[in-house]
């Protein structure tokens, strides 16, 4: 992977070099976070992906308008000030932080439907860090158990398989599917309502039959779950707010 300056009269765009074997297109990505991506399958020159991407420069920069915007109208989260008035999204819906002093050796986490319990010792009452990590272990925890029970579900529906699945902290992705069917998901689809978790799981399982992002494969998607769409577009309007809670370090 190489970063490269895309030069033109504005500033130079950085650019995310990416060769792939199972890319049949050359394809474009603007990430969450801003990244320009560039996937190049291993057949087509890189001069030829280059001037193509020159071609959609526009589109390119209209893309990172929209996100820059779109991102400074999120609402900014403060730290979790662990006083008892705090409060995250778990699953879609915002659900207040409680720490309940406890004779434990480590922070313990309960998440319910209308509140999150967190049981620590008087000792950490006063060390943010050490509670945050054990909320953030407690949702990532939740993340893989809501994926199994998710990913069992849809597979049978398409009658596919798959392997794992690996819960992360992806920066700019929300899933991914390897030619081996390895499923991977970002632990903070816990946080965004259900149906977009599902979006991801059943985007992520119909790479198991088509590893491309084709017409046939959207088309796919839709059949799997029909109002796909919606969810798609509130991932890209709002995924930024999801990784605003418990901000990786």
């Amino acid at each position: 992977m190489t970063v490269m300056p895309l030069q033109g009269p504005l500033p130079p765009l950085q650019v995310v070099e990416r060769l792939s074997r199972q890319a049949r297109s050359i394809r474009i990505e603007v990430r969450p976070d801003g990244e320009v991506r560039l996937v190049i399958p291993r057949f087509v020159a890189r001069r030829d992906a280059y001037e193509f991407l020159r071609s959609r420069e526009p589109w390119v920069r209209r893309k990172l308008e929209e996100m820059h915007l779109r991102n400074a109208a999120q609402p900014r989260r403060i730290p979790l000030r662990w006083d008892g008035t705090d409060t995250i999204p778990l699953r879609g819906v915002e659900t207040t932080v409680v720490p309940v002093p406890a004779r434990l050796v480590r922070p313990r986490v309960r998440l319910g439907d209308a509140l999150i319990e967190v049981f620590c010792p008087l000792a950490l009452r006063m060390q943010p860090a050490a509670l945050g990590k054990s909320l953030r272990e407690a949702l990532r925890e939740q993340a893989r158990i809501d994926a199994v029970r998710l990913l069992d579900a849809e597979a049978r529906a398409l009658g596919v398989d798959y392997r794992g699945p690996r819960i992360a902290d992806q920066k700019s992705l929300w899933g991914s599917c390897t030619p081996d069917g390895t499923i991977s998901l970002n632990w903070r689809l816990v946080l965004a309502p259900p149906d977009v978790f599902r979006y991801v799981v059943v985007h992520e399982l119909c790479h198991r039959l088509r590893l491309d992002h084709s017409r046939r494969f959207w088309a796919l998607v839709s059949q799997q779950m029909p109002e796909s769409s919606a969810w798609r577009i509130w991932l890209r309007q709002h995924g930024a707010s999801l990784h605003a809670v418990l901000p990786r370090r």
